[in-house]
Formats: C-alpha cells, structure tokens, sequence
C-alpha cells in the first residue's frame, strides 16, 4: 500500500495487528473491512485497498471449486465434459443469475466463465504467454458473453401483468440489472488480475494492474472518469492547503528581529537583550492573474489547476484568469464567486476569442497579445502563473514579451504538466522559457499541490 501512494504508519500497522486478533481471519469480507478501517484514513483510497486485498487474500487458487459449472456442447448426458463451451447456454444460465441477483453464484459463475472462455480462442486453443505461462483475457470472455446484450431479455421475465404499465418500476429494475451485469463485469476482471497473479507473481500484477489514486493520475494520459474524479478532490485538495497556510502563518506572525528596538529595550537589563523586539509582519495577499493554454489534452490540467485556484480565491486580494489557444482573452467573469464550474472549459471555447487561425497553440502570439491588451493587469502586487506545456508548434515563443512581464511581476512561475525529461522535446520550448521564468513540473495533483503550497502567500 505504501509504494501505492497509501500512507500506513506505525499507528495504522498496530491497528491492522489488533483487526487480525479479534477477527475471525476465515471471515474474508469481515477482514476486508476490518483492516480497512485500521489502515484508511482519507477517500479515495479504497480502491487501491480492495484490488490489493484481492491480490494478496485471494478468494480462491486456481480454477476455484463451486457449484456453477459451464455448459459445454454435447454434454447433456455427461458424455462430452471437455467439449467446446456453449455459449447460448452459458448466456442462459447468466441471465437467470443476474435477474435472481445472487451474487455467490455470479462469482463462481466468474471463476468459471474465466478459466473456460479467458484462455480459450475461437478454435478453443489456449493462450500462452511468455514462459509458455497461461494468458488470460477479461475482454476476450466479456466479448464472447455479451452481458449488456441481456438486459432486455431479463426485464422482460421481471415484468409481470400488473406493472407492464409502470414506468417508474422498469425504470428502477433497469438500473439494478445494470448495476448488477457492471458487477459482474468486475468479478471478470478481478478474476483475471487473480489468475494473473498466480501466474506471474504478485508483484508484478501489483505495478500494473492496481488503479491509481487520483491525486497521483498524470493530467495528460487521464481519461473522462479520471478526470471527474480529479475534479472531486479539488475542494478538499483546496481545504487541507489552507489549513496548512494557516499553520505557515501562525509560526510565521513575528517578523525578523528588529535589533534597534532591542538594544534600546537592553538598557533597563544592563544591555543584555532580555526581551528580544521584532519587526510587526504585514503580509497582504497579493494579487494573481492565471495565464492557461486551454488546447488539446492540457485542457484537463488547465480546467483542474483553475478549480484548485477558485477554491483557494480568499488567499488573493483579486484573481484575473485570462486563456488563449493562439491568442488571449479574459475569461475572468466565468470564475466568479458562485459561478457554475462543471461545463465552464466549454464555455471558454465557445464564447472566448481564441482561435485566430488554424487552432493550434501559438504562445508567442498569445504572450504578445496579453501584453498589448492587458499588460497592466501585471503591477509589482501581481503574482503570474502561467499554466500550459510551452509546446510552439515551431512558432516565435516571444521570450522579449514574456520577460518583460515577469519583470514587472512581484512572482511569476510557470507550471508544466510534461515530465521533465520530455522538455525541450521537438517543438517544447520549456527549456528556453525556463530561463526566464520558473517552471514547475505539475503531472499530477500531488505535485500540484505541493507548488501551490509553496507559491500561497504567507
């Protein structure tokens, strides 16, 4: 759990120690959900913990033993066993264990259909992997089973006379034959990572095939339900580095010592500095302008590091967020206090004057535009945050326009969502920003987090 991403100290292991002493360890799900609790302590952690468990705890070795068996062709008098599977069949046998929702019988049924059908081609020929090892396949058996294709024949043996009329009815089974066939899809893949396992060892099944946490999800190869479960986390992301702030400025409220002060208050101690004087700290919060590429695949870091600073805006006197594809516009007004956020990057290219040309991002022109337009929205009080992986397209990166405006800044940094060692990579001119500006390598949300602790005012 710990290469992970999972904090498990010493505390949660004494914890986890008890859970093993007062449960009876041949209870699997009672000890699922005891060591849970000793060893979770924030969201978003219990998937990495459920997928470990399964890994570590299996429920079975091997093919399993159990009750559901998988029909074969020509094996109604027992007289072909190792016979091709029967697909019709096995559908048949499927759907009655959805509509009944027993979840035992569907997880042998799991078992099953993944020891027949995951290492089965269409001739029936097993998959070898390196080593001559067994290859299983969740997407090869879900192909082959089509459980989505059953729904409608499953609503139509739960409907009865009188309800046939009822929409709210069909509607509320639907969802819960739905849910149950995504069940189901789940026990094919966990069975799969578990057959894996056996095979190839733990370990190795451990580094590919556990999920991420979300905060620890790379911003450019994130998909859709990535994406949305980062944007879950932003409040309290936003939460935990203010309280940190508030720590940062309660050891921070004295200022430097002030040593005239001190040697004057010395007299009345015969010079010995008894009571130290310091300086009073006016901090102020400073202001902040946000200059986003919204382009292509950086949109989702752009639109999750925006969130992140609409939630911590009480930290800035004044916040201007301005976006550019090729060139800049400000899009101050969709950030407001209040203002609905979830379809707010789609607003920004559709109502913001972007594109000039070809839609490709031109940061030399984008720079070049803000500075004519809304230079004076940097003053010695503004700290700029530039947002965006500095790819040109081979274009002028106007590096006189953008050293200009970090002169003129009280902060300026940039943050990158490329890893670094791809910077300065074809038409990158990360490396030649980076002369002028400091730049922070930003791919996931636990980066981020940590530059924009550090960036936050004290």
């Amino acid at each position: 759990m710990r290469r992970h991403g999972v904090a498990v100290g010493p505390g949660e292991t004494v914890d986890a120690a008890r859970v093993l002493g007062a449960l009876d360890l041949l209870h699997r799900e009672h000890l699922r959900e005891g060591l849970a609790a000793a060893l979770l302590r924030r969201s978003g952690q219990r998937q990495v913990f459920d997928t470990l468990f399964e890994l570590y705890f299996p429920a079975a070795l091997g093919a399993g033993v159990g009750e559901v068996e998988v029909p074969r062709v020509g094996d109604e008098d027992g007289d072909a066993p190792d016979g091709p599977v029967d697909i019709d069949a096995l559908r048949d046998v499927l759907a009655d264990l959805l509509r009944d929702g027993d979840t035992d019988a569907l997880a042998e049924l799991a078992r099953a259909v993944v020891d027949a059908l995951g290492t089965s081609g269409a001739a029936g020929t097993a998959v070898r992997g390196a080593g001559g090892q067994p290859s299983w396949s969740a997407y090869q058996a879900l192909r082959m089973l089509s459980p989505e294709t059953l729904l409608a024949r499953i609503m139509d043996d739960l409907r009865t006379g009188e309800e046939e009329g009822n929409p709210f009815a069909d509607e509320v089974r639907r969802r819960e034959i739905r849910d149950r066939i995504a069940a189901f899809r789940k026990m094919i893949t966990d069975e799969v990572r578990r057959r894996t396992a056996e095979a190839r060892g733990r370990e190795q099944v451990a580094r590919t095939a556990v999920p991420k946490q979300a905060e620890q999800v790379e911003f450019l190869s994130a998909h859709a339900e990535q994406l949305t479960a980062l944007r879950r986390t932003v409040h309290p992301l936003a939460r935990r580095l203010a309280s940190r702030l508030a720590v940062r400025r309660k050891h921070a409220k004295r200022g430097t010592l002030d040593m005239r002060r001190t040697l004057r208050r010395s007299m009345s101690t015969g010079g010995v500095p008894m009571r130290p004087a310091y300086r009073t700290r006016r901090p102020g919060r400073p202001e902040l302008v946000v200059l986003c590429d919204v382009s292509g695949s950086v949109a989702g870091f752009s639109h999750f590091t925006l969130l992140l600073v609409q939630a911590l805006r009480e930290q800035f006197s004044k916040v201007r967020v301005f976006a550019f594809v090729e060139r800049a516009d400000e899009v101050t007004h969709l950030f407001s206090p209040g203002a609905e956020l979830s379809g707010v990057m789609q607003r920004v290219l559709r109502e913001a004057e972007l594109v000039a040309f070809d839609g490709h991002s031109d940061y030399g022109s984008a720079l070049g535009g803000f500075a004519e337009h809304w230079g004076e929205a940097i003053t010695s009080k503004t700290s700029l945050l530039v947002l965006g992986d500095a790819r040109t397209n081979y274009r002028d990166p106007n590096l006189t326009v953008l050293r200009r405006l970090v002169g003129a800044a009280r902060h300026a940094h940039w943050l990158n969502p490329e890893p670094r060692r791809q910077w300065g990579s074809g038409d990158s001119a990360a490396l030649r920003y980076a002369d002028v500006i400091p730049m922070h390598e930003c791919r996931t949300a636990a980066q981020l987090a940590d530059v924009v602790e550090a960036l936050l005012p004290v």
